[in-house]
């Protein structure tokens, strides 16, 4: 019986982050618009984006074999999985089923045949072997800590632990990489379609209609779910003794916070040239390995 209520909470959890996705993307880019003196576009634009690229057909290359029709399926489900697992999931079954999105996304990409496409996929993989593993390292800071990669586990034991060096250290290193794993500036510009510049925007050039809303879709998803790592594992604090209701209301705010501050970052500096970003994403690595070592 506990299973099946586990089951439960954590699709009904699951649910309510691919409701809430496209309103936190939507407030990111009308903080962007705000900060830079633009109007911009309305906090609920992304869903309306959505609705609308959902209810269109898709065109489809002759050349494309069943990896392109699976692909946007496959990263959209990888995505809702891994806002499933959140609740009480494993650490590393979450950045693994990421991953198998991601790899079927690159896939499309060369499968289309595009040089774009491809030119995007292999960007996306290369930014990725390197970001994947110092994610694990500067996210293994909290699970030693709790003694498991249970999720869990791993947000009690952010919760109870003091402030200490290791935490500021493995909190900067996440969010370095929260700004690679969502791409964002300054790795990647979610706004741009310039040839020279796009990774993610790269590998999905040859999708439209329905699948291109469920790639939208899963990337808010996948988004949220990192913003929610952030302030469950290194922005944990809360007042104790309050409501559900109270809590519930705390939560949503930290992940306004932030979104504002990815924001913010996005506005206050500008998109990096890819020779750089090893060395960038290796400052989190070695943030990340400051972390442990002073553990």
């Amino acid at each position: 019986m506990e299973q099946i209520t586990s089951v439960f909470i954590s699709i009904a959890y699951a649910l309510i982050i691919m409701v809430c996705a496209p309103l936190v993307a939507g407030i990111i880019k009308t903080a962007k618009a705000g900060l830079q003196n633009r109007r911009g576009p309305l906090i609920l634009q992304p869903y309306y984006d959505i609705l609308k690229l959902l209810q269109k057909d898709s065109v489809q290359s002759p050349t494309t074999s069943w990896i392109f029709t699976l692909a946007p399926y496959v990263y959209f489900a990888g995505a809702f999985g891994a806002a499933a697992l959140l609740p009480a999931g494993d650490l590393f079954a979450l950045i693994y089923l990421l991953a198998a999105g991601r790899f079927f996304l690159a896939l499309a990409s060369l499968d289309a045949g595009s040089a774009f496409g491809g030119m995007g996929g292999s960007r996306e993989m290369f930014i990725n072997v390197l970001v994947e593993p110092m994610l694990l390292l500067a996210m293994l800071t909290v699970a030693g800590q709790a003694g498991s990669t249970g999720l869990a586990a791993m947000s009690g034991a952010a919760a109870s632990a003091p402030l200490s060096l290791p935490y500021i250290f493995s909190a900067s290193a996440f969010l370095i990489l929260l700004l690679a794993e969502t791409g964002r500036i300054p790795i990647d510009n979610p706004d741009t379609h310039l040839e020279l510049t796009m990774i993610h925007e790269g590998m999905v050039l040859e999708y439209s209609g329905r699948w291109l809303g469920l790639i939208f879709w899963a990337s808010a998803i996948k988004q949220l779910v990192f913003i929610i790592l952030f302030i469950t594992l290194f922005l944990p604090w809360q007042p104790g003794g309050v409501s559900p209701a109270t809590t519930l209301l705390w939560t949503a705010g930290k992940v306004v916070f932030a979104a504002l501050l990815l924001a913010t970052i996005e506005t206050s500096t500008n998109k990096m040239r890819l020779f750089k970003v090893p060395g960038f994403i290796g400052v989190a690595g070695m943030l990340a390995l400051l972390a442990l070592v002073a553990q």
